[in-house]
């Protein structure tokens, strides 16, 4: 945010403001018009960040806010169409799965087939959401130990195996697979800088961090165009007809901004 207001020569404040009225103008936007999605398969995943610090570093934080810590982001992509159906930016336990299922749910217009991770949270929140009205499986990673080579950081456990569990419904266990979400997870990390590990670019607040995904989900879904699909997953998923382009978010901004309101009347005093 620093780099694009010495680049174009405003005020910090001024780009910190026009990605809070973007954030909100997509949000609203996805709110609205992501709706009744035909879908077939859906994949959900979740996916790490932070917001101000670590977890384990807030309590030696100075002036920490209270949502200081690890910040997930939830996603349900349609397999088919690759359209980003439901997110949502928060904890990892179980009453933020209820509402991100929740949210799933209200967004699809016909029974689907779901596949999550192992994460434990899912099978009470799909469970609450849909009831019996759905293909529920999940697909479980086994992981051995890191090999001495790739030790550090962030380097992952060693993917040894994975297991396919039916949870609820008929699923088709030839599409119980997450590799399009876990796809969107990397193209997240990759595509903002807030996600970008060991550097300062992380988020200090969290309504900051909300505001960048809302703008950034909206362009995925409505501007970029697929490269496998060859047009935007909304129009994939018959969502949208028109591949819009960044002027279009703009003008959603501009339509969300209040109309200036009157200042009053001047009188002009009358002496006798």
């Amino acid at each position: 945010m620093r780099s694009i207001s010495r680049v174009v020569g405003v005020s910090i404040n001024t780009v910190t403001k026009m990605l809070i009225d973007a954030g909100e103008a997509c949000a609203a936007y996805h709110e609205i018009y992501v709706r009744d999605v035909q879908a077939q398969r859906i994949q959900c995943d979740e996916t790490w960040s932070l917001c101000y610090a670590k977890a384990k570093n807030v309590t030696k934080a100075k002036s920490a806010p209270d949502v200081a810590g690890d910040v997930w982001t939830w996603t349900a992509l349609d397999a088919d169409s690759k359209l980003i159906v439901s997110y949502l930016v928060g904890g990892r336990d179980s009453s933020y799965a209820l509402a991100f299922m929740d949210d799933v749910r209200s967004r699809l217009a016909n029974r689907v087939q779901i596949t999550t991770d192992g994460h434990k949270a899912y099978l009470e929140a799909v469970e609450g959401a849909f009831g019996g009205d759905v293909d529920y499986a999940q697909l479980i990673k086994l992981y051995g130990a890191s090999p001495d080579s790739a030790k550090g950081w962030y380097s992952p456990a060693e993917c040894t195996g994975i297991r396919k569990r039916r949870i609820e419904g008929n699923s088709d266990m030839a599409h119980v697979s997450t590799p399009y979400v876990e796809r969107m997870n990397l193209n997240i990390r990759m595509g903002n800088r807030r996600f970008t590990r060991l550097t300062n670019g992380f988020s200090k607040r969290i309504d900051n961090h909300l505001h960048m995904l809302s703008l950034y989900f909206l362009h995925y879904n409505f501007c970029r165009i697929h490269k496998s699909l060859g047009v935007s997953p909304a129009m994939e998923a018959s969502v949208s007809d028109t591949l819009h382009d960044i002027e279009w978010i703009v003008s959603l901004i501009d339509a969300m901004k209040p109309e200036p309101k009157k200042r009053g009347t001047y009188k002009k005093r009358i002496s006798n």
